[in-house]
């Protein structure tokens, strides 16, 4: 019960410090993850000594906060702005376009990145500010971003995906081949949802058009902003160095060596995004030292707290790993043996959704997600119906607060405190996709074996 009890300890300081005591998340984070390797006892120290490093050489950190920066940057000088203007004039008088919008642009993007914080990263420097333009506060947009986190894990080849094939229970029974189409429609389903959730947002929080005088003609937008758009362009060229035929190509080149290996997403598209915009912006670019540091003085405090939050949140998932949060939920699970499949699948996926809410969704599945597949085959559920419905569950980490990370940049970006979006986001998006989780684990929405 050890580290049941430090994943406890760990949810509770956190709402404890941050709702009860109005503290900033970031205290918060990095309070939770010294209770939960409290838990370590006399190994405690250690414990988080090597927690921390683990925390501090996430790519997903590193990306978190250059994204931050990039973003930032790329909106002070006007690039981002001009990218909406393109896009407010074909969708800015549609109600809720923005909402809607964003919603694909993570389902599409994520098809291919599928890391969460890189989803909001970049849709949300685009969409984020596009939605205040439209009369959404920056709450409504926090929301819609980190509840669109994480989409990019329901599609195959993700991390998530090849962790849970290649778990002990799942690699006897199914192939890559058996799931791959299973995934497709899963990750196409997960989207269909977001959109029917943003439908709910768009006429309940009041996500309206953009006014009349702030939409330009297309052809004057456009002409104005092209350039911008070499920006994403530019994002194009790591995404399919890492994917699809280019990749093959890419490896055969390289001597076998594989490209995500040697071109590691997470690193690379934010360093392509901001040389593209640095390229690009280099006009409107601050001149002396002086403005850089000035610059750098308004932005350092955002990252400030991106950076302890998502160390903390990282660190304090290696503690319960290293505490066995997996196996001391194991026998919890076995337990579901032999029930009836809607019973299985409640249990099995509200366990899942409570596990990701500190964790990462590769996390979730490297801890739990062998029991919890085999839980569910034991049950009577055909075992790639289990598989789509594990991932599902385990995807909600940009919805499972207090410990979601995609979550914090998205409030990051739109500058407000996320503490005001934890109820907004668990009741939008992480309630559905339990359910339709379970909905899928039962066979009320089909999916291909």
């Amino acid at each position: 019960m050890n580290a049941i009890l430090a994943l406890v300890a760990f949810i509770g300081v956190i709402i404890v410090w941050n709702v009860a005591f109005q503290r900033n998340i970031g205290e918060a984070m990095v309070l939770g993850f010294l209770a939960s390797a409290a838990f370590g006892g006399a190994d405690a120290p250690r414990v988080a000594w090597d927690s921390l490093v683990a925390g501090l050489k996430s790519e997903i950190t590193f990306a978190a906060l250059a994204f931050v920066f990039v973003s930032e940057l790329l909106t002070r000088t006007g690039l981002v702005q001009r990218m909406i203007d393109i896009l407010s004039s074909l969708l800015g008088r549609r109600r809720g376009g923005s909402a809607y919008a964003a919603t694909v642009a993570s389902g599409l993007f994520g098809a291919v990145a599928h890391n969460g914080a890189a989803i909001v990263a970049t849709v949300g420097s685009l969409a984020i500010p596009w939605m205040k333009r439209s009369r959404a506060s920056g709450e409504t947009a926090a929301l819609v971003l980190s509840g669109n986190a994480g989409v990019g894990a329901t599609f195959p080849f993700s991390g998530a995906f090849f962790v849970l094939l290649a778990a002990p229970t799942v690699l006897p029974v199914l192939s890559s081949s058996d799931v791959v189409g299973t995934l497709f429609v899963t990750g196409a389903w997960m989207v269909a949802m977001r959109l029917v959730v943003a439908y709910a947002i768009v006429r309940w929080r009041g996500v309206g058009t953009m006014a009349a005088r702030d939409i330009r003609p297309l052809r004057a937008s456009f002409g104005a902003g092209w350039t911008s758009l070499l920006v994403l362009a530019a994002v194009a060229v790591p995404v399919l160095l890492t994917s699809g035929p280019v990749s093959d190509r890419a490896t055969e080149r390289l001597g076998g060596l594989d490209t995500s290996d040697a071109v590691p997403l997470l690193v690379w598209l934010p360093v392509v995004m901001l040389i593209a915009g640095l390229l690009v912006e280099r006009g409107t670019l601050p001149h002396g030292g002086a403005a850089w540091w000035r610059l750098l003085g308004l932005v350092g405090p955002q990252l400030g707290l991106v950076g302890v939050t998502m160390v903390s949140a990282f660190a304090a998932s290696e503690v319960l790993d290293r505490l066995g949060l997996g196996a001391e939920l194991t026998p919890y699970l076995e337990d579901l043996r032999d029930v009836p499949p809607l019973v299985a699948a409640l249990v099995v996926g509200l366990i899942l959704v409570i596990v990701a809410g500190p964790l990462n969704t590769t996390s979730t599945l490297a801890a739990v997600g062998p029991v919890a597949f085999a839980a569910l085959t034991a049950s009577g559920i055909p075992a790639h119906v289990a598989f789509a419905a594990v991932i599902v569950w385990a995807s909600s980490e940009g919805c499972s607060p207090p410990g979601a990370a995609p979550l914090y940049v998205a409030a990051s970006i739109a500058d407000v405190d996320p503490a005001r979006i934890f109820l907004p986001v668990a009741l939008y998006y992480l309630v559905p996709t339990y359910v339709f989780g379970v909905l899928i684990a039962t066979g009320a929405l089909w999916i291909p074996g």
